[in-house]
């Protein structure tokens, strides 16, 4: 039984029955040093306005 293209994502192993296999996109983001130092930036501004709003 083949498994569709849409659906390789959510083939089962022996190790994991559930467990979602990342595609190359979300593989190339979490990989990506540039992608990754924005997301830092981005969340540690977040953070700033936080704690500013706070004291």
């Amino acid at each position: 039984m083949a498994v569709k293209p849409e659906e390789f994502n959510f083939a089962k192993s022996d190790q994991f029955h559930t467990a979602m296999i990342p595609g190359k996109f979300a593989r190339a983001m979490r990989t990506c040093k540039i992608w990754q130092f924005i997301r830092f930036v981005i969340i540690n501004l977040k953070m700033i306005i936080v704690v500013s709003k706070s004291h």
